[in-house]
């Protein structure tokens, strides 16, 4: 029985994601890793001249933080589906916390969610942390899957695309503090903790901006 959550640098390479009844497969795209040097001006990924980056995490309003016990897998994958309802492209879901607490299990639950309100489903979501980034194309957005551990320093983040998904798709960042004052003011950040258990885990989200007004009336179903 599922207990009841309580609320307190390279171009792209396709994965598939099929329509729901078959048809065509829509093509969704992983990323290859940094190389060194970067690209040279121009190509793909490349740091244009005279770009300006996004603004800093110094948004003119306080924060509104929301903290959810999470008891096990389904009360993870019920907030997940809860927040796909609520994003929009160009949206920014910064997923932190230690080695082991979740981030990427929340970012498959939110990328199946988005497959099933979209009308597809994914065929499979892998874990980004060799590639660096997986994006998933589905009818009526994007939805890109940032693992930055490895990143080394915000600049080096240009190289997988982070401009292209900051615009139109909706970005899941994991380790989102390696972005530095690439970090958009505008976004939500969920923090994941370890609980009593091993399925336990204590989440806060932190909105900046109009996700403040998103997360009213936040309920988990499952």
């Amino acid at each position: 029985m599922t207990t009841t959550p309580q609320v307190r640098l390279e171009c792209v390479a396709k994965a598939r994601v099929t329509p729901r009844g078959g048809g065509a497969p829509v093509a969704a795209a992983a990323r290859a890793p940094i190389e060194r040097p970067p690209p040279p001006r121009g190509g793909c990924g490349s740091r244009r001249a005279g770009l300006q980056q996004p603004a800093m995490a110094v948004p003119s309003m306080r924060p509104a933080v929301v903290e959810i016990d999470l008891p096990d897998l389904a009360a993870t994958a019920a907030l997940a589906r809860a927040l796909a309802e609520r994003v929009r492209p160009g949206d920014v879901i910064g997923l932190a916390g230690e080695l082991g607490t979740g981030k990427t299990t929340f970012a498959r639950a939110f990328i199946h969610a988005m497959a099933e309100l979209e009308g597809a489903a994914a065929e499979e979501v892998p874990s980004p942390t060799f590639t660096l980034v997986q994006a998933y194309d589905f009818a009526g957005v994007s939805v890109w899957h940032f693992d930055l551990y490895r990143v080394e320093r915000p600049e080096d983040a240009y190289e997988l695309g982070i401009e292209e998904a900051f615009a139109a798709a909706v970005s899941l960042v994991e380790w989102p503090e390696r972005l530095g004052p690439l970090l958009p003011a505008e976004r939500l950040e969920l923090h994941l903790a370890m609980g009593a258990g091993p399925e336990t885990r204590r989440a806060t989200l932190t909105a900046y901006g109009e996700w403040a007004k998103r997360l009213r009336g936040l309920k988990l179903r499952g």
